[in-house]
């Protein structure tokens, strides 16, 4: 897929600084360019590419001021970083091909409702009375459930099973081998040492425009809901436990774990492995770096945690101080 300059300034409301009829069909990292590809920059550490880079274009910031000529084409932005975002966006929508029912092998029932130019892939099965929404595809070997409601313009991506009963909205991504709504981790301990198993009859309530990456899962709940509010990004390799709820706009890292009935705030952004026990309420804003173990509730908004157990920055800093002085004694 071609683009000129100037069809790609348009396309980001930008203005074009060199040759506006120049092409570009590929993309590339900065520090990679060749001609006919396009990159960003946006962090100032690249800066030197800029100069050496022999990229057909480059989108930069509009407050951007070269130290040295630039070779290559720039399209000035407001956000350089916003702006490849939505151009990589615009051409993965233009490549998509939707048609109906285009696998083969595809098990579905009468009672199941399927909306406009649904994709359905080979192998896929979905339930009875199973809901999706228009423009949604639906890839190879994907389980969908009996009573499933999935929205519009949804990705579900190969491997994928999602149990019966689980809601999901509009705009969800979700990678290979993600599991949506197995029981949760919930046995009552019994006099003579076993265990008995606690029946999950809740679901899981995905809300719009969330992406879940491969491998991870979400329980459903014992009762009532797992609930993972609009916008949350969640990474590969997460475990999110019964009766969790995730607020607005979180986003976390891979190999996160999030044990039952926690209830993490607005905006929080969590680090790669981080532990989270159960019970427990993080406030809105929360950053937790990572390989943080959280083992009590974060009452005050904004603020950052380190370490296991979690200390707020400052704290942890100096309690670091004195671990590090202490082992060269």
């Amino acid at each position: 897929m071609e683009f000129k300059a100037k069809e790609i300034a348009g396309i980001l409301k930008g203005t074009v600084e060199g040759d506006p009829e120049v092409k570009i069909s590929t993309f590339a990292r900065i520090e990679s360019g060749k001609p006919g590809a396009i990159c960003f920059f946006a962090n100032p550490k690249y800066e030197h590419y800029v100069y050496e880079c022999k990229a057909s274009i480059i989108i930069v910031n509009d407050d951007f001021k070269p130290q040295s000529p630039v070779k290559a084409t720039m399209i000035r932005v407001p956000n350089a970083y916003a702006a490849i975002a939505d151009l990589l966006e615009y051409v993965t929508e233009r490549k998509k091909s939707y048609r109906r029912y285009r696998g083969c092998n595809v098990k579905r029932f009468l009672s199941t409702k399927i909306g406009r130019k649904v994709y359905l892939g080979s192998g896929s099965y979905v339930g009875r009375r199973a809901v999706v929404g228009d423009y949604t595809i639906i890839h190879e070997q994907v389980y969908v459930g009996d009573d499933v409601k999935i929205g519009s313009k949804c990705i579900i991506y190969p491997g994928v099973k999602i149990y019966p009963g689980m809601v999901i909205g509009d705009n969800v991504i979700i990678h290979s081998n993600a599991v949506i709504g197995a029981d949760g981790f919930g046995f009552a301990p019994l006099e003579d040492g076993t265990y008995k198993k606690i029946e999950h009859t809740g679901n899981v309530i995905i809300e719009d425009d969330v992406e879940i990456g491969a491998n991870t899962t979400i329980d459903k709940s014992q009762m009532g809901s797992t609930i993972v509010h609009r916008g949350v990004k969640i990474d590969n390799l997460c475990q999110i436990a019964h009766n969790v709820e995730i607020g607005e706009n979180t986003v976390m890292a891979a190999q996160t774990g999030i044990a039952g009935s926690s209830k993490i705030g607005k905006h929080c952004i969590i680090g790669g492995q981080v532990g989270i026990a159960g019970h427990i309420t993080i406030a809105d804003g929360t950053t937790l770096a990572a390989q943080t173990g959280v083992i009590s509730s974060i009452k005050t908004e904004g603020q950052v945690f380190l370490g296991s157990p979690a200390l707020p920055h400052k704290q942890f800093l100096r309690a670091y101080a004195v671990f590090r002085r202490n082992g060269k004694e």
